[in-house]
């Protein structure tokens, strides 16, 4: 099934699609599952029930977790866009956090700062926890996902390549776009492999891969991580990007004001955001 959250005039709330209707869920996804709450069945039951479908179409999405406490993002993670960047496969990920106050919503823009023209754009698989999580086994580590959705890990590049930390080139506002839906894990294969995921800007594909190319897969991503640190419900790990991205081109291509970018994994969706200046 596929998920979304929305703006309402009570706060955001999250609702189960039924072909291009919502079904109200009468809470948020991030609250129920960290509540514990048994989103399928609720989402099941809420479509078993008389109550009233909404256009999809009339909702205002919102991130499908709006406040992730964790979003633990990886670099260079398939072999292609390593190599275009210059690097060999790293022997550990290159793990690095964004902010919640980064991220953006399906049809809302992405902001190119002030400060750079080097905005760069980058197609990811958004993996979403269910539950809390601490040293897993490759065996069981995909019993924590709750499911998947798109990202657009767009980064200012120079102010990535200021110091050996990426952060600081992750995290201007309204850079992070993340839905439009979650798509839970049952209805993909374990680990969201074997999903063609592209980037397009202004329809021009400019990434082509498919899942199976990452280097580390969900499964040993979870793993690592909780090595180190408890993975809870409601936190997103961004899977990394494939070759194409804007910087590696000749001559590059930035992203810029009036551009259209769009993300796009088979069987999750379509994420698109436009781009505007900071400011405008």
């Amino acid at each position: 099934m596929k998920i979304v959250t929305y703006l309402s005039p009570g706060g955001c709330r999250s609702a189960v699609l039924d072909g291009e209707t919502a079904v109200d869920l009468a809470q948020d996804l991030q609250s129920a599952l960290a509540a514990g709450t048994d989103v399928q069945a609720m989402a099941r039951a809420a479509m078993a029930s008389p109550a009233p479908r909404k256009p999809l179409s009339s909702l205002h999405l919102a991130a499908p977790i709006p406040r992730p406490g964790k979003i633990v993002c990886l670099g260079l993670n398939y072999y292609d866009h390593a190599k275009e960047g210059g690097r060999e496969k790293p022997e550990y990920p290159w793990f690095f956090f964004r902010g919640a106050s980064s991220l953006v919503a399906d049809g809302e823009a992405g902001i190119r700062p002030r400060v750079s023209e080097r905005f760069d754009y980058e197609a990811e698989l958004a993996v979403i926890i269910g539950k809390a999580a601490h040293h897993c086994s490759m065996e069981n580590a995909l019993d924590c996902v709750f499911g998947y959705s798109c990202f657009n890990d767009m980064s200012v590049r120079d102010y990535q390549k200021k110091t050996p930390q990426w952060t600081i080139g992750k995290n201007f506002d309204g850079t992070g776009g993340f839905g439009p839906a979650v798509v839970t894990a049952d209805e993909l294969a374990p680990g969201a492999t074997g999903l063609r995921i592209q980037s397009r800007l202004n329809g021009r594909i400019m990434q082509d891969a498919n899942t199976t190319d990452m280097i580390w897969g969900v499964a040993e991503t979870i793993t690592l991580l909780t090595e180190c640190m408890t993975l809870e419900p409601g936190d997103v790990i961004v899977m990394g990007t494939p070759a194409g991205v804007g910087q590696a081109r000749t001559p590059p291509v930035w992203m810029k004001d009036g551009d259209t970018v769009a993300i796009e994994i088979d069987s999750i969706g379509i994420l698109t955001n436009p781009i505007r200046n900071e400011g405008q």
